[in-house]
């Protein structure tokens, strides 16, 4: 044991004075390299920029061919310009502008009502699951205006379709009758609304 305490104790004596040496040699010849004046000579690079232009070349386009010269119209006869044997002859459109008005008024708008617009019926559901089919007679009054006003039923083979027809009379329209020019209503129209299940 003291053997390897005497080994460790002697190599770290010898490197401790091997390092020293070292050093102490590089110090000494390190003198002359700081008392030595060397010249150093720096280059500067300055880039300069370069102005680059570039130049396109464009194809002119090719010159279009000269025109053909018109050829030459003789100067017209400012005498004799107009052809005579070429002449329409216009004259305005006769119209009678008189109104014959009678004492009954105007006859061409005198008139019958007219059905315009029948809106078709919503087939009850019932009816339908049963399988029935029928009619509905309604009657109504037609008014001024064209509109339906008044729906009664006259008659019904199932009182299933009797407010589905109602409901569609009343959206039917009409041409009302026109009597010496003025509108008037009519009473006791009749209309008949069949329901059929169709295949």
């Amino acid at each position: 044991m003291i053997t390897r305490y005497a080994m460790s104790v002697s190599v770290g004596a010898g490197v401790t004075f091997g390092l020293l040496f070292i050093m102490q040699l590089l110090i000494a010849t390190g003198r002359d390299a700081i008392t030595e004046s060397q010249n150093f000579r720096l280059g500067d690079f300055v880039r300069v920029e370069r102005s680059e232009i570039i130049e396109t070349k464009k194809e002119a386009p090719e010159k279009p061919p000269e025109p053909e010269a018109p050829p030459e119209m003789p100067a017209p006869d400012l005498n004799n310009a107009f052809d005579n044997s070429m002449a329409v002859s216009v004259s305005a459109p006769v119209m009678d502008t008189s109104m014959s008005i009678g004492g009954v008024g105007f006859a061409v708008s005198d008139g019958e009502y007219l059905p315009i617009v029948k809106v078709a019926p919503v087939y009850p559901s019932r009816a339908l699951t049963r399988g029935l089919e029928g009619y509905v007679i309604v009657e109504f009054t037609v008014t001024r205006t064209g509109t339906v006003r008044d729906v009664s039923v006259v008659e019904s083979t199932s009182s299933l379709f009797e407010r589905a027809a109602t409901e569609a009379a009343l959206k039917f329209k009409y041409k009302p009758r026109v009597i010496d020019g003025e509108a008037v209503e009519v009473p006791g129209v009749r209309n008949k609304i069949t329901f059929e299940i169709s295949n």
